[in-house]
């Protein structure tokens, strides 16, 4: 039976997409990549905010029409189906089967009985342990792969819903999360993308004294592996012993995602975020001090409940003093059974989006002038597509994560396949990307 699995949201998702398509691989069933094919669709939904809510259930909508073709059950799971099973069981009869973010090791069964029975729901809890799928790993792509460290959050910021998703804080155990890195080695990624909800917080409920630095240095000695990039770090667990990790390992990337959101004491206090401005400008300092070179990339939430001017404009001078070399700017999106969602007063769209604007238009010219201060300098790229009609290629750098941040566009007489690393010299900036020349 061939199924299909369309993925929606974060690299979380895609992890665990891939789990999802090695247990049903193991119970015989044979993935495909058309939907027009498949006996069996899968729709592995967000529900982080408003506009991801609506692209899932486009993208059920979407799927449902092969039901007119070869398609026999379309199941819907993720973080939709978890927050939202009774809601979508009632109101889409297109969906044959909803499962939620911890069902995944049952699909074979769920869709079984789904295909004998009828239309059903299926829904588990956090657990209070990583759930592993021996044998199984995530997927490499231009030999970069994500690997998924922790599940769920304790942090409970007032206008996030994980936590109510995906449940508390579970790390994985040291030994599954190296087994994994090393058969991703193997089938050829050299850049490993360490991703949770908050990796600064790994080990910290399983090992005594463990932490993030310790699984680094474990990494870095696996044959193979090139990069190791941080995505998603808190700003209150960065120690300057992960700094110094960061400084003198080679293999980790002078990189850090660094989620800050805000600006402003008031509204970081409202968000119930850990850190204060001072604590956070504190942090970046000393990271820029104790890692030359780093690149530091945030988000920032604007329109806030609560947020005045005065607020915004604390927020502009955060971000203008402390210059992120990357970022990316989301208006507030009000999401039921949150804490914010109940605050007062709610900013109205047109002045989020005026803000989220002004503090974008300041970002690009950040970037820009961090861009040409690179002219000149030759830098390890990582081939990700091409070459073009006119032996062009896209890549980027170790200071660049995959779709989110800059890219390196450049040509090269020799051709290149996608998950090479090449040395190219920057001959030109713009304001978010890099042009070069392949060297030798």
């Amino acid at each position: 039976m061939k199924v299909y699995i369309e993925t929606l949201g974060c690299p979380k998702n895609e992890v665990d997409s891939r789990m999802a398509e090695g247990v049903l691989e193991g119970a015989g069933f044979e993935p495909t990549p058309d939907p027009a094919e498949a006996e069996v669709i899968l729709v592995n939904t967000c529900a982080f905010i408003q506009d991801a809510k609506e692209e899932s259930i486009s993208a059920i909508f979407e799927m449902a029409r092969y039901k007119e073709d070869c398609c026999r059950l379309l199941c819907v799971c993720g973080c939709l189906g978890q927050r939202y099973s009774e809601e979508l069981f009632e109101e889409m009869p297109e969906a044959d089967l909803i499962i939620g973010v911890n069902d995944y090791g049952r699909l074979p069964e769920l869709i079984k009985e789904a295909l004998q029975k009828g239309r059903t729901k299926k829904l588990s809890y956090d657990c209070g342990i990583f759930e592993e799928f021996p044998g199984i790993t995530a997927a490499v792509k231009n030999a970069s792969a994500y690997l998924k460290i922790a599940e769920g959050c304790n942090n409970c910021c007032t206008y996030c819903v994980i936590p109510q998703i995906r449940g508390g804080y579970r790390s994985r155990e040291k030994e599954n999360v190296l087994e994994e890195a090393r058969a991703l080695a193997a089938q050829g990624a050299e850049e490993l993308v360490l991703i949770a909800q908050d990796v600064t917080n790994y080990g910290r409920d399983l090992y005594e004294g463990y932490e993030l630095p310790d699984l680094l240095q474990d990494l870095a000695e696996i044959e193979g592996v090139r990069w190791i990039r941080l995505m998603y770090c808190y700003p209150d667990k960065i120690t300057a012993r992960l700094a110094a990790e960061i400084r003198d390992n080679p293999k980790v990337c002078k990189y850090i995602d660094m989620p800050v959101q805000h600006g402003s004491d008031t509204i970081l206090k409202a968000m119930n975020r850990r850190s204060t401005k001072a604590q956070i400008q504190k942090v970046i300092r000393m990271l820029r001090k104790e890692v030359p070179g780093i690149v530091i990339r945030t988000t920032i939430i604007v329109g806030f409940p609560g947020e005045r001017a005065a607020e915004f404009d604390e927020l502009y001078d955060f971000v203008e003093e402390m210059r992120f070399d990357r970022m990316g700017v989301f208006t507030y999106s009000k999401e039921e059974n949150t804490p914010a969602g109940q605050m007062k007063p709610q900013v109205r769209r047109d002045v989020k989006e005026r803000r989220r604007d002004a503090l974008m238009q300041l970002q690009q010219e950040i970037s820009l002038e961090n861009n040409r201060r690179r002219i000149g300098e030759v830098c390890e790229v990582l081939v990700e597509e091409g070459p073009d009609e006119e032996n062009g290629y896209l890549g980027r750098t170790s200071q660049d994560a995959a779709e989110i941040d800059n890219a390196v566009i450049f040509s090269s007489r020799k051709k290149l396949e996608p998950g090479t690393f090449v040395r190219v010299k920057i001959t030109d900036a713009f304001d978010y990307d890099l042009t070069g020349e392949v060297l030798g």
